[in-house]
């Protein structure tokens, strides 16, 4: 059974790095409607400045592209798919484990999905070698009632 997209949008960037900040600010702006806490709304900035900060430096390299981000609100849940049409990934597996990179000599840190995983709750990759790459992540968030009830009262939690 399919969802009700509660709310939907959609943003075309080249793939130059000044754009990823703005890429950031704008999902962080979209989410901002489920009224989320500080540290979701920092975990989803940063999994977004990985994912389109990958599509600049691996997905298009030297060359430019163009960027897309599609972002979904379903129930309480923030969907976001950042693609790119650059040179894909030729093993998915190995690009997930942490510390690997395929730019050593640019310094990275072979972090990127690792920090996507850590900060979201689901993350999946799909990418053809010379089509391009799309990242799927999820997060819930979790509404202030629900918060209430599992942590304890409002009264206790202003104490």
């Amino acid at each position: 059974m399919k969802s009700v997209i509660d709310n939907e949008m959609k943003l075309e960037f080249k793939s130059k790095s000044n754009n990823e900040a703005f890429a950031r600010i704008a999902v962080a702006a979209f989410t901002a409607q489920l009224d989320p806490t500080i540290e979701e709304l920092a975990d989803i900035k940063t999994a977004v400045s990985e994912a389109v900060t990958n599509s600049i430096i691996h997905g298009y390299e030297d060359k430019e592209g163009v960027i897309k981000i599609v972002a979904r609100i379903i129930d309480n849940t923030i969907e976001i798919e950042i693609s790119d049409l650059g040179k894909g990934i030729e093993n998915i597996e190995q690009a997930r484990k942490p510390l690997y990179t395929s730019k050593p000599n640019l310094e990275r840190s072979g972090m990127g999905f690792t920090i996507m995983e850590s900060f979201m709750d689901e993350v999946h990759i799909e990418s053809v070698v010379n089509l391009g790459t799309k990242i799927t992540m999820k997060k819930t968030i979790e509404k202030l009632n629900e918060f209430y009830e599992t942590k304890g009262s409002q009264d206790e939690i202003l104490i």
